[in-house]
């Protein structure tokens, strides 16, 4: 079994470059499919997400290569074949080739999607976009069969602005005949990355970015080359973790109005933050002020950062508030940071913080991909050292995790146990 072990309590000093985004790689990936001949993208990121994806694309007979940020999809011998669970079950994006195989054979197979457990994630909004376009979905036991003898532009009014339905309904409709409206959509700036490739590939798709997004359906796609965005999580955690431990820390390679959210809250705090065009530099307070944040969709304060901003609430001075508007289950790392040492207190879809405690190594379990972030900051700023167990969930997520902070002085490694 690996584990993580870190040394806490070093400052850090130096650079981390920022890679592409994972939640924008794992829309793209598959909406690559939905071209006639090779795409290239760029910036991709080298994480567990990632290789699972291409394992479900040479499983449908794609043809992959990747280099050390790229990857180039090749559709031309691309089959449709039932999408088995040993795949599907292993990223909650996986559900995105649902769409693709829909929109490009009108018929697909596959097991239900996985993902972490951070609460319940229904797909009723995805399946009732399918039926708008045409579609009759058969759910069986383990797995869905999604069918329809011609896809149809659709008006589609999503009851919540989800991320997954607005990525598969925009899938769906790029290949529809006649006109899609989708309103209510999310405003995340990975559905507008995917809005950009899909155009690079001749897809006619208006509004990204607003509440209502509006496409004119074409008959085929092409090929083309794509540079995937910044990630912002991953942004907002090192910039969460140069709060507390930045020594003139510089996170690089940034899209600033992508973590503003974060960046506010932060300097509200009181933090010392200088943000450039494409980089930021943090440096950790001895007295950071407490505060109350709410979580939600974009371009609110994210939920992806929750869990690591949890943490560092643990060393401000006073009783700060948080509240979870996304997601029920995402509070399974307080268990573990009040094992460290903090005093967290859960009532219903908020907690309280109280600080500034004083935070000590221990053994603790990555529940999900966020949830593992927060206890790797809460090892940083420890004293002792912290062993993180089920680490596969971080690494889903975190390009070079280890290197990238081991390289700006972090006495952090993993090891088999």
């Amino acid at each position: 079994m690996k584990v993580l072990k870190i040394k806490g309590n070093e400052l850090l000093n130096g650079t981390i470059r920022i890679s592409g985004a994972k939640n924008s790689a794992v829309a793209l990936i598959p909406g690559a499919l939905l071209g006639d001949g090779k795409i290239t993208l760029c910036n991709v990121p080298n994480i567990l997400d990632i290789d699972a994806l291409e394992e479900t694309l040479k499983y449908l007979n794609v043809k992959v290569k990747r280099a050390s940020e790229s990857m180039i999809i090749d559709t031309k011998t691309l089959e449709n074949k039932p999408i088995p669970y040993e795949l599907s079950s292993r990223l909650r994006a996986s559900y995105y080739f649902m769409a693709v195989l829909l929109a490009k054979f009108h018929y697909m197979e596959m097991s239900f999607p996985g993902g972490c457990t951070i609460g319940k994630r229904p797909i009723d909004q995805t399946l009732k976009a399918f039926k708008a376009f045409g579609a009759e979905v058969i759910e069986e036991e383990t797995k869905f069969i999604i069918k329809a003898e011609k896809l149809v532009g659709a008006n589609i009014e999503l009851a919540m602005p989800s991320v997954g339905a607005t990525i598969n309904s925009i899938l769906v409709g790029v290949l529809s005949s006649g006109r899609t409206v989708i309103k209510n959509v999310a405003k995340e700036p990975e559905i507008i990355d995917l809005c950009d490739m899909l155009r690079k590939m001749g897809a006619k798709i208006d509004g990204d970015g607003t509440s209502v997004i509006s496409i004119t359906g074409v008959t085929n796609l092409s090929g083309c080359n794509h540079d995937i965005i910044p990630d912002r999580i991953e942004a907002g955690t090192y910039t969460i973790i140069g709060a507390l431990m930045g020594s003139h820390l510089k996170i690089d390679n940034i899209i600033p109005n992508h973590i503003k959210s974060l960046t506010d809250t932060l300097e509200k705090m009181g933090c010392n933050i200088e943000i450039y065009n494409d980089y930021l530099i943090v440096d950790n307070q001895n007295s950071l002020k407490k505060i109350n944040i709410k979580t939600d969709y974009y371009p609110g304060f994210p939920t992806d950062l929750q869990q690591p901003f949890t943490t560092l609430l643990t060393q401000c001075d006073g009783i700060s508030h948080i509240e979870e508007n996304i997601w029920e289950n995402r509070f399974m790392n307080i268990p573990y940071l009040n094992k460290m040492g903090a005093s967290i207190e859960i009532e219903g879809n908020k907690c309280i913080v109280k600080g500034k405690t004083k935070l000590k190594g221990s053994i603790v379990v990555a529940t999900d991909l966020r949830a593992g972030a927060s206890l790797l900051v809460a090892g940083l700023i420890a004293e002792g050292e912290t062993t993180i167990k089920e680490i596969n969930h971080l690494l889903r997520g975190y390009e070079e995790i280890v290197e990238k902070l081991t390289n700006v002085g972090a006495k952090i490694e993993i090891k088999e146990i």
